[in-house]
């Protein structure tokens, strides 16, 4: 059983900067983690991936360039780095976390970009 707990998220101007993070219970050096996101009246939607070693990372398009994962195997945390954000950006995000059929999901964190 892995727990997800993120933080880090809140209010930020546009152009702004936030870090999240996903602290882990339970091993997760084998998991594969990641950060969703889900707007109001949107799908939940990829924002980026890393493989378990931290060597392979991939985002969604509209991230690339602006946001960066990361993590610490050893804190059993993952980070997520926003950087230029947007009021397009304004989601709840969600840490993510899987291995074989194993799936778990945190309960998310509010990020909302506004002047």
């Amino acid at each position: 059983q892995v727990q997800l707990v993120e933080s880090g998220g809140g209010l930020v101007q546009p152009g702004g900067s936030l870090r999240l993070s996903c602290a882990a219970s339970g091993f997760i050096s084998l998991y594969e983690m990641g950060w969703y996101r889900q707007a109001p009246g949107k799908e939940r939607e990829l924002v980026a991936l890393i493989s378990s070693t931290g060597g392979i990372t991939n985002y969604a398009d509209s991230m690339k360039g602006r946001f960066t994962i990361s993590r610490d195997n050893a804190k059993k945390t993952v980070y997520l780095q926003m950087n230029s954000l947007k009021p397009d950006d304004t989601a709840v995000y969600y840490c993510y976390a899987h291995y074989r059929i194993y799936v778990y999901w945190g309960q998310g964190t509010q990020v909302t970009v506004s002047a």
